[in-house]
């Protein structure tokens, strides 16, 4: 990244729209990670843990809320 920031042929315009472009799919793939991450717990909280019902209601209001979060920012 310092290469680029440093090489006068790109425009301010273009720099721009690279950082754009990475943090967005910085975002996505942290969102993916983090969600992955909260599947695996409900999935182990219901069949390890025998809790089926607590473990559908926290993987779709813990999806609902990364939706929310991931959304605003």
């Amino acid at each position: 990244m310092a290469d680029i920031v440093q090489d006068p042929r790109l425009t301010d315009r273009d720099l721009s729209a690279h950082q754009q472009t990475f943090h967005g799919f910085s975002k996505l793939i942290l969102f993916a990670i983090l969600h992955i991450g909260l599947v695996l717990g409900c999935l182990a909280l219901a069949f390890l843990g025998n809790a089926p019902v607590i473990a559908t209601l926290l993987g779709v209001g813990g999806t609902l809320a990364l939706l929310a979060v991931f959304a605003i920012t």
